[in-house]
């Protein structure tokens, strides 16, 4: 089972987003967030050896740029997200911290990505957007894959289980108290998904990545080869 940063690396990185005393909810979250969820080791291992540029769709406050250079992983880094004020605030944590090769922009996993060529992360982003949008943007992405690269999601799944549940009420009590800027809309169906990926030549693999955690979450990787 993947388990989250270490305690002392999580507050490690965490420290990049105090920047003054009295605003401190992005440090918490982000202490909170890398010592408790599996998510970030677990897009570390399967992205450790390459070396294709990373775009990292719905990247928040950037905290995959981070745990990636902690993990020693050195590729070329670009999150978007449609919440200019979190890419605002990622952006200055990282260059708080002084880390190569990171960049930041807006853009909307339910409109037009920017260009890319490499390896491509979503996460935790699938659910905010309906479901011809979401077969869209995988299409993009599996555009975007070069020989080598890799295509991570992580996803709640529409499988009908108390986890799907209570992941979807956890979605919409982050939009509730402000930060999340979307509820949720559609969970995606992993044979949909496999089907995709089937079809555009790719190898994929299906890993549950919950942890500790309540939440019906999965670890979906796909390559070519």
């Amino acid at each position: 089972m993947v388990r989250p940063l270490p305690p002392q690396r999580a507050d490690d990185i965490a420290r990049a987003f105090l920047p003054r005393w009295y605003i401190r909810y992005d440090y918490y979250y982000a202490r909170t967030k890398l010592g408790t969820d599996p998510l970030y080791p677990g897009v570390c291992d399967v992205l450790r050896g390459t070396r294709a540029p990373l775009l990292d769709i719905g990247c928040g406050l950037g905290l995959l740029a981070h745990a990636l250079r902690a993990d020693g992983q050195t590729m070329p880094y670009r999150g978007v997200d449609n919440d200019a004020s979190k890419v605002e605030r990622g952006r200055r944590a990282a260059a708080r911290c002084g880390l190569d090769g990171v960049e930041f922009g807006t853009a909307d996993l339910g409109a037009q990505l920017p260009a890319h060529r490499g390896s491509v992360a979503l996460l935790d982003v699938m659910q905010f957007v309906p479901e011809d949008a979401q077969m869209r943007a995988i299409d993009t992405c599996i555009g975007m894959l070069e020989p080598g690269a890799k295509l991570v999601i992580r996803t709640g799944l529409a499988d009908g289980s108390h986890r799907a549940q209570v992941t979807r009420a956890v979605d919409v009590f982050a939009k509730v108290v402000g930060w999340m800027n979307a509820a949720p809309i559609h969970y995606p169906d992993a044979e949909m998904l496999r089907a995709r990926f089937d079809a555009a030549g790719l190898r994929s693999e299906f890993v549950s990545l919950r942890g500790n955690t309540p939440f019906n979450n999965f670890r979906i990787v796909a390559s070519r080869d």
